[in-house]
């Protein structure tokens, strides 16, 4: 018992020392980008508050006001809704109408929301020792454990409503930010330390729990493993509808971005080594060569959605890298394009105007996935 309660006390402060050495000087805002460029420059109806003529915002450095911004933009049920600059120094009005909609819970992972402000709560904490970013930390890791499916997954938005954004998202990076949160919890980082027993364990399990869900949603056709899709029904996990113009298809954005997370990992189940090499196949076979997408000056073009002064083209040039198209056709692996109308085509000319030029519909994502690979093999075989 003795030996026991030393070695407590040994570990107890090896944790104290570690978190003592975490610095954190600055805020990263490239996280928020997303975010805060729908705020400056979009339109949501559903913000509470909007930004004024030359917002100005905080120094990164400010770390306090900063926390305090996220805490006034946290909702009662612990997550964040989506669409504004945690960077912008708020008027009074402002803090105002935000403490007044506490409890409007349109909270969401969309566009970088909710497991963005956990962490830097965190980060914040641990240099500060200040109670309220702990305690507000914490709530927004119980919106985790809350608002995650059983089969592992997370919807977009919780509480879930009765539209897409219910079924379980890889889009923009939902899912894979949240595992990247819940990564460092795995991993005992130090600006997690304060978290109590319960929590770690709690969380640690959301995590382990995820990973199955990841491997069941990687796209099978007719047994040959492709990659995923943006979304899936949340019951069936079978590909699934989100907005008009993204089908059921498999997604090579959004697959690199959550192979790249899984080829983070140190130590990956062999299921999971074998989900990383069966994607990259799939890369390897999706890639388009020859072809490169030209964005060229055009009349403007004012639709209900946006203003619009350029155009896209596709056009053959032999010096142009590999890229790949965003969605391909389940079935057929051709790709695709959909406009508004739900109905796919297999040409970017063959759109609208309005959604040709204003939507990602071809990516590069995957060559990071590629170029990565052989050291990422070498390790693992």
């Amino acid at each position: 018992m003795k030996y026991l309660w030393i070695l407590f006390i040994g570990l107890t402060i090896a944790a104290k020392a570690q978190t003592n050495d975490f610095k954190y000087t600055a805020v990263d805002p490239r996280p928020f980008a997303d975010n805060a460029n729908h705020w400056y420059f979009g339109f949501d109806k559903h913000n509470v508050i909007n930004c004024k003529p030359n917002q100005p915002k905080y120094q990164t450095t400010e770390l306090t006001n900063i926390a305090d911004n996220i805490l006034l933009f946290q909702k009662d049920n612990g997550g964040w809704p989506k669409n504004y600059d945690v960077m912008a120094i708020l008027t009074p009005d402002q803090k105002d109408s935000l403490i007044h909609a506490k409890s409007v819970l349109n909270t969401t992972y969309d566009n970088g929301s909710t497991y963005t402000q956990i962490a830097v709560l965190a980060n914040v904490y641990t240099v500060t020792k200040i109670g309220k970013y702990k305690a507000a930390a914490l709530k927004g890791l119980d919106y985790i454990l809350k608002s995650q499916y059983k089969n592992g997954g997370w919807p977009q938005f919780y509480p879930l409503e009765s539209n897409y954004s219910r079924y379980v998202t890889y889009n923009d990076g939902n899912f894979e930010g949240i595992m990247g949160l819940l990564k460092d919890i795995d991993d005992d980082k130090p600006q997690y330390a304060f978290l109590d027993d319960t929590h770690r364990k709690k969380l640690k399990e959301a995590y382990q729990r995820a990973f199955p869900c990841i491997l069941k949603t990687q796209i099978n056709d007719a047994g040959k493993p492709t990659a995923w899709c943006q979304q899936y029904d949340e019951v069936t996990l079978q590909p699934a509808w989100a907005r008009k113009f993204e089908p059921p298809s498999i997604c090579n954005k959004e697959s690199a971005d959550l192979v790249l997370f899984l080829m983070s990992l140190e130590h990956p189940s062999k299921e999971i080594v074998t989900a990383v090499e069966n994607a990259v196949t799939w890369f390897e076979e999706s890639k388009i060569l020859n072809t490169r997408v030209k964005v060229i000056p055009a009349e403007k073009f004012i639709t209900p959605f946006r203003v619009s002064n350029t155009d896209r083209v596709v056009v053959t040039d032999s010096t142009a890298p590999a890229i790949w198209t965003r969605y391909y056709e389940l079935k057929t692996h051709k790709p695709i394009f959909c406009d508004r109308d739900s109905k796919i085509v297999y040409a970017l000319a063959d759109i609208g105007r309005e959604r040709r030029d204003g939507y990602a519909w071809y990516t590069y994502a995957p060559q990071q996935v590629l170029d990565k690979y052989t050291q990422w093999y070498q390790k693992f075989h």
